[in-house]
């Protein structure tokens, strides 16, 4: 897999000479692997007139990158539903291939760490303006996963923790499909307890495939009448991966969200093929910065 690139094309709190919002183009790696060194990552800043908004300054802006990082990335993610089209257009003009998608986790990490210290630094500064900006994500219903990628009635799945030190190990694991990121982007000590989500399928090699197909996003318990897990992906996908059915699994799913948000958000999806193996299918370390 070649290098993932995050991408945002929006207006930001700062107004020009006429009184107009800048815009502002940013890329940047992603991390895919738990030892990824973070200031190693690329990352690429434009500012642009309102009246320069479009695919075409998109793609300029993708080229430029291209050319300072020297590397092509393998694909570009995008959370910014409001701008799809043109975010769309652009990278298709530079002939990169686009995802929307809420597993941008360095983007979101850069544009919180540019609201707090560099916007407000900035001549033109609109205080007004950088309180009223925010992400709101669709969601649809959660749905089953296709049948082509489930097993049998014997699949099994289990809510489980391991440490931030035991993840730390996990490039030496043996995983067929899986992303992971550096724990140091959560701020979390060694000893922090991770919570995750393990699917045991007699299909686990063609479960994971399917999934690392998808943009993935994070985990979450959706608490109702018939309450679950989810799994988010793209920008408004959702799917059932774990029935919660008594107050005994119930309990569980409520553990596992306060495990999570005790880790900063951070914790992990699995799928083996049954309890006694030695390796993943699939392993991502996932992030819920909702």
């Amino acid at each position: 897999m070649g290098k993932i690139w995050e991408l945002d094309f929006y207006s930001r709190p700062i107004l020009d000479e006429n009184n107009k919002k800048l815009w502002e183009i940013l890329i940047c790696e992603s991390p895919t692997s738990i030892d990824t060194d973070v200031n190693s990552l690329f990352r690429y800043s434009q500012f642009c007139s309102n009246n320069e908004v479009n695919s075409i300054t998109l793609q300029k802006a993708i080229e430029t990158a291209i050319e300072k990082s020297g590397d092509t990335p393998s694909k570009i993610r995008f959370f910014r539903r409001q701008m799809n089209n043109m975010i769309i257009k652009g990278c298709e003009l530079a002939q990169i291939p686009v995802f929307s998608s809420r597993h941008t986790y360095a983007l979101n990490q850069w544009l919180e760490e540019r609201s707090q210290n560099f916007y407000p630094q900035q001549s033109g500064y609109d205080e007004k303006s950088a309180q009223t900006t925010s992400v709101q994500y669709p969601q649809n219903n959660a749905v089953n996963l296709p049948d082509a990628v489930k097993g049998d009635k014997q699949d099994k799945w289990a809510l489980v923790s391991l440490s931030a030190k035991d993840l730390a190990e996990m490039k030496e694991w043996d995983i067929a499909f899986g992303e992971a990121y550096p724990l140091s982007m959560a701020n979390i000590p060694p000893d922090t307890i991770i919570p995750g989500l393990i699917i045991f399928s007699a299909r686990s090699l063609p479960l994971a495939g399917w999934m690392s197909g998808l943009e993935l996003g994070y985990l979450r318990l959706e608490k109702s009448a018939f309450s679950k897990i989810c799994l988010e992906t793209g920008v408004s996908d959702s799917w059932i991966l774990a029935n919660l059915t008594d107050k005994a699994t119930l309990a569980e799913g409520e553990g596992f969200e306060k495990a999570k948000k005790q880790a900063n958000g951070v914790h992990f999806l699995a799928i083996q093929s049954s309890p006694e193996s030695e390796s993943f299918a699939g392993f991502w370390l996932l992030l819920d910065q909702v």
